[in-house]
């Protein structure tokens, strides 16, 4: 407030009471602010389900650290395991802990992108939660990234000296290897592990090739190397997987599915949308299942041809929504109660390409087309309908 004294105006500060002073607020805070620098790495850490591999991986990151200004973003997709709060109570304890709890979204490569964008960081790392991924090599990969010849440092589990011992089983070992030969199939240069989801990289090379990301599935680095507008300079350090600490795989056929979807976005995604190639694909399955039920139908059990039809075209509908549910649409899958409405969703807006369905195929029957020529025919008039009436009614609530 406003003062006179001797004749001149001054001011005087007035404070509430019970409201802290400004001066001594600041003041406390400058100290805080200044004890911690900016870090020189972000590593960030996709989760799902991952609680219990939290704590010892923190841990375990920051004894090999050392000195290293660094910090961690977890970004978890709302495990219901209480990931992201037990993430949170590490950050409150640590500051060099950050979580991201995402609510809606799914996939490691689009959480992936999440944490990197939020980095100011020169250096960004991707490492896994589950403690597989062997820790101590930061320092060295840091020290490779930071010399400047390299663009990409990426932990290899394929060349000398690396080890994937620590996949579960062989099954797993042999989705690894088909993806390792689906990648090097299209990539500009060869990688001994282009599925490795261990790599660090320059954080402004990450800035310039994130609006180019698809960000499907779960394995982004052959994304980011088939984004960039040159081929990176890439070293690849072994790598002795480790067995996984707690919680299960994440990594099975489907994923390689959508990895496949990925590789075919980045080559002729800018011509044909993946997810009508990918639904096309589960489409010609579906073929093979409605002429298959069509013969049980019409032959075996000697029904009606129309009435044949129309039951085939059921059966192949509902497998074709279970597939596509797991493959095309995987990132916006539907379960539990949403997974019997979209079923039933499914049913409503295709009933428009069944009734064309039966009908054309009803009428070329009847001008004495074979009966198999005819369920082709008629199951092919509705694909286009049914793929935009998948995508703008059936799975749209999930995007």
């Amino acid at each position: 407030m406003l003062k006179i004294q001797d004749g001149q105006e001054t001011s005087e500060t007035v404070f509430s009471p019970g409201a802290p002073d400004p001066a001594t607020t600041e003041s406390s805070r400058l100290p805080l602010a200044n004890e911690r620098k900016a870090p020189v790495l972000t590593i960030v850490m996709p989760t799902f389900n991952e609680r219990d591999n939290l704590r010892p991986l923190i841990a375990a990151i920051s004894q090999t650290m050392g000195d290293i200004e660094w910090e961690a973003v977890i970004v978890d997709d709302d495990s219901a395991d209480g990931t992201s709060a037990l993430a949170k109570q590490i950050a409150a304890e640590d500051p060099r802990v950050r979580c991201i709890r995402r609510v809606g979204r799914r996939g490691l490569s689009s959480a992936a992108t999440e944490g990197f964008l939020s980095s100011s960081a020169p250096y960004v790392a991707l490492m896994d939660a589950d403690m597989q991924h062997d820790q101590t090599l930061l320092p060295k990969m840091l020290e490779a990234i930071s010399g400047g010849g390299y663009d990409l440092i990426v932990a290899s589990r394929y060349v000398d000296g690396g080890s994937a011992a620590g996949l579960d089983g062989k099954h797993r070992e042999m989705l690894s290897k088909m993806g390792v030969g689906l990648s090097n199939s299209v990539l500009p240069v060869h990688m001994t592990d282009p599925m490795s989801g261990f790599f660090m990289m320059r954080r402004d090379m990450f800035e310039a090739v994130a609006p180019n990301l698809s960000s499907r599935g779960f394995k982004i680095l052959a994304d980011i190397v088939l984004s960039a507008e040159t081929p990176p300079r890439i070293l690849e350090m072994p790598m002795q997987m480790r067995t996984r600490n707690a919680g299960e795989s994440k990594l099975d056929a489907s994923n390689n599915v959508e990895f496949l979807g990925l590789l075919l976005d980045k080559t002729i995604g800018r011509w044909i949308p993946v997810r009508f190639i990918l639904f096309s694909l589960v489409g010609s399955l579906g073929v093979v299942v409605h002429l298959t039920a069509l013969y049980l139908y019409y032959r075996v059990f000697a029904l009606d041809f129309a009435l044949s039809q129309g039951l085939a075209a059921l059966t192949a509908m509902t497998t074709n929504f279970l597939l596509n549910n797991v493959i095309t649409y995987r990132d916006m899958r539907l379960r539990g109660w949403k997974l019997i409405m979209g079923l039933l969703s499914f049913y409503a807006v295709c009933s428009i390409g069944l009734a064309a369905n039966v009908g054309v195929a009803s009428a070329m029957h009847g001008g004495h087309t074979q009966w198999w020529l005819s369920g082709i025919i008629g199951s092919l008039v509705g694909v286009v309908w049914n793929y935009a009436a998948a995508s703008l009614v059936t799975w749209r609530s999930a995007k």
